[in-house]
């Protein structure tokens, strides 16, 4: 029994965008081609991999066989990148919200141009509406977004989807007039954070008022620091210097999700960082 690599691509490009059709897109195979691979996937198996009724989704022995995959295909891509001749080289306009890049930017950057020194990253932040409309106009080869549902940018490869924590200095809930509107740190609109913060607390019937707004991470982490509100964010990027507010008092915040999108095209520094900020990411 063997695995091949463009078996395992079309798994993960099915698993990833839960059709054949898009697969294919992705893969640049046709949309019989793809359905054979996973077919004859099934085969060496002995496991049926995906459930095939109105939506396409993974079963239990697909959703084991996710793991695996990712692991051999990225140890694959890794391997190509390290001692394939010439050297991978080029230029990638990478986009991505303000605060995963001041959370997890600078040690992915540092591996990548450690391992790609001849590809050029140009990275930009931006908030997450601004960074999908100027990806529209072609201005970004590969953007990472935060979404209110997976569903709302069907293209793009799931990274990970956590739950949104409320976030404040210390003890901050025990020292304000709960009769009182509530004071929050929010960046401007448009911000899946903010929409959320404030969708949970008007159907909780919980006041509330912005006394502070920044498109700035660092901006947000040091007003909240400073005791001027509570703000909110995933646990994946809770500074230290902040506490989750872990209380019977504040409404639960359902989960964020985030994706990547990438141009499609047949640049491999793009291939590559994709394959390199999923693996990190999802580490």
């Amino acid at each position: 029994m063997s695995l091949d690599t463009i078996t395992l691509q079309c798994f993960l490009a099915v698993a990833d965008t839960g059709s054949f059709t898009r697969s294919a897109d992705r893969v640049g195979r046709t949309q019989s081609a793809v359905s054979q691979q996973i077919a004859k996937l099934e085969m060496t198996l002995g496991k049926v991999l995906f459930n095939r009724g109105k939506t396409l989704s993974l079963t239990s022995d697909g959703e084991i066989f996710l793991g695996y995959a990712r692991q051999i295909f990225a140890l694959h891509r890794e391997a190509l990148d390290r001692f394939k001749e010439p050297e991978l080289a080029g230029e990638v306009r990478f986009g991505l919200p303000e605060d995963f890049a001041s959370a997890i930017l600078s040690d992915i950057l540092v591996d990548f141009s450690r391992l790609h020194p001849r590809v050029l990253l140009k990275v930009e932040c931006d908030l997450t509406l601004h960074l999908f409309e100027r990806f529209q106009r072609g201005e970004f080869d590969l953007i990472m977004v935060k979404m209110s549902r997976p569903e709302d940018f069907p293209n793009g490869v799931d990274v990970w989807s956590e739950p949104l924590e409320w976030v404040g200095k210390g003890n901050y809930l025990a020292t304000i007039d709960r009769t009182a509107p509530l004071p929050l740190v929010l960046s401007p609109q448009p911000c899946v954070y903010r929409a959320r913060a404030i969708q949970a607390l008007d159907e909780a019937g919980i006041a509330w008022r912005l006394v502070y707004s920044s498109p700035s991470y660092a901006g947000t982490v040091a007003a909240v620091k400073a005791g001027m509100g509570v703000t909110v964010f995933p646990k994946t990027i809770v500074p230290d210097q902040l506490a989750r507010m872990d209380n019977d008092w504040l409404p639960a915040l359902s989960d964020t999700h985030v994706s990547l999108l990438r141009q499609v095209n047949n640049n491999p520094a793009e291939q590559s960082l994709e394959d390199f900020v999923l693996k990190k990411m999802r580490r």
